[in-house]
């Protein structure tokens, strides 16, 4: 690997030095960059057939095989750590690596420092390839989190005063889940067919003026005392030690929403029948998973298999 990249390197300072000499080099440059790019290209190839060539031996061996999959803390990390005896007698070492936001894991991931992730709803994956061009695909869908509205200043529904303040997600996935509710709850009425993809600008009546704060949806819980009420993504709220059975509402397990926004696992595209893929997959849809997520987190998290 090493000789390999010290060649893409001279290739590349060849191509440098061809232009820092001046005089009509372009066609030399020209040549040496797609000498580089080969190279490069051939340095890949190489790469990932020593990650396969090092899979091999490790089965070969009886070596465990590692999968490093990223994952928020709860309830997903918490859920990948019940799956390690699981993954183990599978032949694999699960490594699990913790993320506190929404972007790194698939940056990570993207990058190939993860074999998968953990953490995120479909529709924010399709979002998240579409705004930064990335390639990655669900393998599988395992889970959803029911989102609930909590009670900051206002202890109920019934309560919630003209001009109240209402906290909900920034992202667009998660923001038009928050607003669905809302309408679910009779607090505001949304533009006909905005469902989705819905925003505050979706609001076609807001008969208590209440006025919508976006925040980041990890920030939520800490400004929930700030704020008359908030709709809380079920991963935080569970951090945060919120529990279902105190929400003022949550999500209809038949709804639209609940349907939709199953927590996948992601892999890059192409990766989702691979063996770690599919030995994830099997472990975290087996019936000791199942019963670790409904004993654990009650109706907080509820399984999709």
């Amino acid at each position: 690997m090493k000789k390999q990249i010290s060649l893409v390197l001279a290739a590349l300072l060849g191509a440098a030095s061809l232009t820092a000499c001046g005089g009509n080099s372009t066609n030399s440059t020209t040549a040496a960059a797609t000498t580089a790019a080969a190279a490069a290209e051939t340095s890949g190839e190489a790469a990932e057939t020593e990650a396969a060539e090092s899979e091999t031996e490790s089965k070969a061996s009886g070596e465990l095989v590692k999968v490093v999959v990223g994952a928020s803390p709860a309830p997903h990390a918490e859920i990948l750590e019940a799956a390690k005896p699981l993954m183990e007698e599978k032949g694999f070492d699960l490594e699990v690596m913790v993320y506190s936001d929404y972007v790194q894991p698939n940056n990570a991931l993207d990058a190939g420092d993860l074999d998968a992730n953990y953490f995120q709803h479909f529709p924010y994956l399709e979002s998240f390839n579409a705004q930064f061009g990335t390639k990655l695909a669900s393998a599988a869908s395992i889970h959803y989190e029911p989102f609930g509205i909590y009670a900051g200043k206002t202890s109920s529904l019934e309560e919630v005063a003209d001009k109240a303040v209402v906290a909900v997600p920034n992202d667009v996935t998660n923001e038009a889940r928050a607003l669905l509710l809302l309408e679910a709850q009779g607090l505001i009425t949304l533009k006909e067919g905005a469902g989705l993809e819905a925003t505050k600008n979706d609001i076609s009546e807001n008969p208590k003026n209440l006025e919508i704060m976006e925040v980041e949806a990890a920030q939520i819980p800490r400004v929930l005392p700030d704020v008359d009420i908030a709709v809380i993504n079920g991963n935080y709220a569970i951090e945060a030690g919120l529990k279902v059975s105190d929400a003022l509402a949550i999500e209809d397990s038949q709804s639209i929403a609940a349907t939709t926004y199953g927590n996948v696992v992601a892999v890059r595209e192409g990766d989702e029948e691979s063996d770690k893929s599919k030995a994830l997959v099997e472990v975290l849809t087996s019936d000791e998973i199942k019963k670790f997520i409904e004993e654990t987190y009650e109706d907080a998290v509820v399984p999709l298999f």
